[in-house]
């Protein structure tokens, strides 16, 4: 049902997808950046049967060797087959693991939208999804060895050599090792809080690193949309906040940050439990109103007949008194 277009992209059409029977599906596998993927779709959505659920998984995890980890940038892409500026598109920058090999988004498209006869989005009955990778590192080995990987595919890597040792390819800034790609961000971190990391101690290259990626994580969690992430998400970078700050960090100013967000975010969960309950309650509501309607509408329908029999008594009484009154004649034939 897929087939590979590009060295960073895959399509997968879907067919007959509006009679798909199981929970989910998964694609072919393909490669990307000498790593093996999938994607799986929920057809009805996961946890939330609105939405169309749409993941990108690391296709190998349960065979690759410990310790292995990605960092990749992807983007999911449900494409509008009648307009691509109508495509819907969700991306992210983030590490895979053993624990996170399967990362997307549960509300990737309302299935009304997907569902709608003239949307674009289920054409033929098919459903046309194109997902687009860049794999920035690898820590451990490929799926797919260097030697069959097109010449002209970039890949910034870390390899493990026999005696555990890493190669890699990064930029010091104020003394943490990170990617080409992060180098931005984290000079201005450091601008505006210069003191961030003035009591850390850790020398080792490795700690320093899952440092400064926690933060980054955080930090990129917190820039999503509320819809994008979950409550159980910011528990998650609660915990890792909580590291940095055991780590010596001085990260007060993120820890307000996230408190704001886990405020705004709950505060959409209640409203969204309120606007359930109230729908609710509305369809009570309507139900009792069309009850009540009904035996209006019968009781009108016997006031009707009421009425129609007395115009009929009122016809034979008018009838009664206009008779001629009787003769001699007729009393005593």
């Amino acid at each position: 049902m897929g087939n590979e277009e590009a060295d960073k992209k895959f399509t997968w059409v879907i067919k007959n997808f509006s009679s798909l029977g199981s929970e989910f599906i998964k694609s072919d596998e393909f490669v990307i950046g000498g790593c093996k993927w999938r994607l799986v779709v929920y057809p009805k959505g996961y946890e939330n049967a609105n939405y169309l659920s749409l993941f990108l998984m690391v296709a190998t995890f349960e065979t690759l060797p410990c310790g292995w980890r990605r960092l990749v940038k992807y983007r999911l892409n449900v494409v509008n087959q009648h307009s691509d500026k109508l495509t819907q598109r969700r991306e992210a920058e983030i590490w895979f693991d053993l624990k996170v090999h399967l990362l997307g988004y549960k509300k990737m498209l309302r299935l009304t939208k997907l569902n709608a006869k003239k949307g674009g989005f289920l054409v033929n009955n098919e459903v046309k999804i194109v997902v687009e990778v860049d794999v920035l590192q690898v820590i451990g080995k490929l799926d797919v060895s260097e030697e069959s990987l097109e010449v002209n595919q970039p890949l910034k890597r870390i390899r493990l050599n026999d005696d555990g040792a890493s190669v890699k390819e990064s930029i010091d800034v104020n003394g943490f090792q990170v990617l080409p790609s992060q180098v931005e961000s984290v000079k201005r971190i450091f601008e505006r809080h210069p003191n961030m990391a003035f009591e850390f101690r850790a020398k080792n290259k490795n700690m320093r690193t899952l440092c400064i990626n926690l933060l980054l994580n955080i930090i990129e969690t917190l820039c999503q949309s509320l819809q994008d992430f979950s409550i159980d998400d910011l528990g998650q970078a609660e915990k890792a906040l909580r590291y940095l700050k055991d780590s010596d960090f001085k990260v007060d100013w993120l820890e307000h940050k996230l408190e704001e967000v886990k405020e705004k975010k709950m505060e959409e969960h209640i409203g969204k439990t309120r606007m359930q309950e109230l729908e609710e309650d509305l369809k009570v509501f309507k139900q009792k109103c069309s009850d009540i309607e009904a035996q209006l509408e019968k009781e009108k329908q016997k006031c009707s007949d009421i009425e129609a029999l007395l115009e009929k008594e009122k016809t034979k009484v008018l009838a009664a008194a206009r008779a001629p009154p009787l003769t001699l004649d007729d009393v005593v034939c």
